[in-house]
């Protein structure tokens, strides 16, 4: 099945009154999902949507639910604003959502031109990275929508449960460290906190920042948000930012690479100003480090399952082989506090 975006062409006339709207191209990132671009004249929107060639559902419910929480946020939340919303009636015969076109751009290891000297655009980075994280994490439950996302019972417990059984049913080497960090996590379980909007994949490329100067414009990819644990959140983004990294090179070195240079602010001080502007304690601030690592090890380890199998060859796949092990190792060295 392909995909064809110009079957909407027709929907952005009649339901944007466009006169004459053109797609202008696809748009990298957004973990599983489309993203397209669509023009008319100077306007400009975003289309997100799933492959016409995937059969989970779950594809389908992530669009639904990125529909619901950017609805449920605007006004309150740096995030793109919802133009329209297709459903599976649509020209596509799947969901699809229309969101408005941020002139902005997704940063991994190198500035923006304007300010790719400027030894202080880091740090500013860094902070709005974590201000617009205190922004979700305070942000009202009270819209139906989001108090309907959240879960009874312990949300890491669950998380940490899927994973570890994720693993055991498919796995193509020997990964100790995976497994007994996972019991250790399990045995050592925080105090479940309050719960927050979560984004579920929060980190400096998947936010929108200014071509002009260091100013994140909108958080952007929420088809994995949920109410949950905020603490997983501050985990992820900690997790790949600064020097003090303890694998050699540190696994995905190019994810928020800005951030390796001497003297950038460090993660304690980005843990202490979320914590600050949320109102939140750190005590366990280690558990969620080591968390994050062990988390992500653990998800992206099916990637490299594959690329083992045969049935996926790129260098991202392949260089899991040692990112996941650098993953792991840094997990067991923020458990210790050693982050």
């Amino acid at each position: 099945m392909k995909d064809d975006p110009e079957k909407l062409l027709p929907w952005l006339r009649s339901e944007l009154d466009w006169k004459e709207p053109v797609f202008a191209g696809a748009l990298s990132g957004g973990n599983s999902n489309l993203t397209w671009r669509f023009e008319s004249g100077s306007a400009a929107c975003v289309v997100r949507t799933s492959p016409a060639a995937t059969i989970s559902p779950t594809a389908h419910r992530g669009i639904a639910r990125e529909h619901a929480v950017l609805t449920a946020i605007e006004g309150h939340v740096r995030a793109p604003r919802v133009l329209g919303w297709g459903d599976e009636d649509s020209p596509l015969g799947r969901p699809f959502l229309v969101l408005e076109c941020i002139d902005g751009v997704a940063i991994t290891d190198a500035l923006p031109d304007a300010y790719a000297t400027d030894p202080g655009a880091p740090d500013a980075l860094g902070i709005e990275l974590l201000d617009q994280l205190a922004a979700i994490h305070t942000m009202p439950l009270e819209d139906a929508t989001l108090a309907a996302m959240e879960r009874p019972g312990n949300f890491l417990e669950r998380q940490i449960s899927r994973w570890l059984k994720v693993r055991s049913d498919a796995s193509v080497r020997e990964l100790p460290q995976l497994f007994s960090l996972g019991q250790w996590l399990l045995d050592n379980l925080p105090p479940s906190p309050a719960p927050a909007l979560v984004h579920g994949d929060y980190h400096l490329d998947n936010t929108l920042v200014s071509r002009t100067k260091p100013e994140i414009l909108a958080v952007i990819d929420w088809e994995m948000a949920t109410v949950g644990d905020p603490y997983t959140d501050l985990g992820l983004v900690l997790m790949l930012w600064g020097a003090e990294r303890r694998a050699e090179p540190p696994a995905f070195s190019h994810l928020q690479a800005i951030s390796r240079a001497p003297g950038v602010i460090d993660r304690r001080a980005l843990a202490a100003r979320w914590s600050e502007k949320t109102g939140r304690a750190l005590d366990h601030i280690d558990y969620y480090m080591a968390y994050a690592f062990w988390r992500l090890a653990a998800i992206v380890e099916g990637a490299y399952c594959l690329y083992a199998q045969g049935e996926v060859d790129t260098p991202y796949a392949r260089d899991l082989e040692y990112n996941v092990p650098a993953l792991l190792e840094e997990a067991q060295q923020a458990a210790r506090g050693n982050w």
